[in-house]
């Protein structure tokens, strides 16, 4: 065997060892990357590269041609793409978060786009490897980075932050009606022992929300908290807002944008902030004429957004959450 045809089969064993350690099935893949609009020639943003299925599905659409940069801030994620797609010549991995994908790409010489997407949320793989400690189903420790090279962590939260943030966050992260006395029950916890595990956040939820209604609840009582705590951890929503808004600018004129989400507060945003792009005008309604000046910068496709099928969701149960929601730009 030669050398280059050796060299050829070890690299895809290893993709297929690494594509085999991260899995993760890509949500709505063939309706994302239609709504996409891919063109041969044309420069196109993941920005939530995660295992690549996406970008594999978008870099086959451009038939070796433009190029395709791929945005993630997950070691693990950047590590399993980069050996699914390494290969393709037209292909750039950045660890970064697409928050930044302005300068991020800037830094690269590019600065107008033909096309992005972002599959908002956590990833399967990140749910189902217990020691990131995204799971309340597995005791693991109290992490939640998607970013490993970070800081914060879920720990530090739940053990030093305020009573009064730890309640802000359960209520305007997951609209956890349970709020004040989950935060009392963590307190109570961190006051004779640190929390250190995901079992001891789900032990205070549990003894703070009664059995009763735990029981009548359609998932897992701690669900809302522990989605909570990532949002908190990753500051996945507030610079959410601009970031959308600095895609948009990106995108050259026809150019699509394609957003997934996975709750009803990430919704709201994409929603929102495609609706004021394509209408922002500020003039009040009863003023025949425009005066403020303010012109569409986009038009909303998919009316009210896309859902996965029912094929799709009897496949992926997690999918059954999303909404993929594109605009394109004017």
């Amino acid at each position: 065997m030669s050398f280059d045809k050796k060299t050829e089969q070890v690299n895809s064993q290893m993709a297929a060892q690494q594509d085999e350690q991260f899995k993760h099935l890509s949500v709505m893949l063939e309706e994302t990357v239609d709504m996409l609009n891919v063109r041969e020639g044309g420069v196109y943003v993941d920005g939530t590269l995660g295992g690549g299925g996406h970008s594999a599905e978008i870099l086959r659409r451009l038939n070796g041609t433009g190029h395709l940069y791929g945005i993630d801030r997950d070691n693990d994620a950047l590590a399993a793409a980069t050996a699914r797609l390494g290969g393709a010549g037209n292909f750039t991995a950045i660890k970064g978060n697409f928050h930044d994908v302005k300068e991020l790409l800037a830094a690269r010489g590019v600065t107008k786009i033909d096309g992005m997407m972002i599959d908002l949320g956590v990833s399967s793989y990140q749910l189902d490897t217990a020691e990131r400690g995204f799971s309340y189903h597995a005791d693991a420790p109290l992490d939640m980075r998607m970013d490993q090279d970070q800081m914060l962590t879920a720990r530090e939260i739940v053990n030093m932050w305020p009573r009064e943030e730890i309640i802000r966050i359960l209520r305007d992260y997951s609209e956890e009606k349970w709020a004040v006395r989950i935060a009392e029950i963590i307190l109570e916890h961190r006051a004779k022992k640190p929390l250190e595990t995901t079992a001891d956040l789900v032990a205070c939820v549990d003894a703070a929300i009664p059995k009763k209604i735990r029981m009548q609840d359609s998932g897992h009582s701690a669900r809302r908290t522990f989605q909570a705590l990532r949002i908190a951890v990753n500051d996945e929503l507030e610079p959410l807002h601009t970031a959308l808004e600095d895609m948009a600018d990106l995108l050259n004129p026809g150019g699509q944008l394609a957003v997934i989400t996975f709750h009803s507060l990430e919704d709201r945003i994409v929603k929102q902030t495609f609706r004021r792009l394509a209408n922002p005008c500020t003039c009040p309604p009863r003023i025949p004429v425009c005066i403020c000046g303010k012109k569409p910068v986009v038009k909303v496709l998919g009316g009210g957004g896309v859902k996965p099928s029912k094929e799709e969701i009897a496949v992926n149960a997690r999918s059954r959450s999303a909404m993929l929601r594109g605009c394109v730009k004017l």
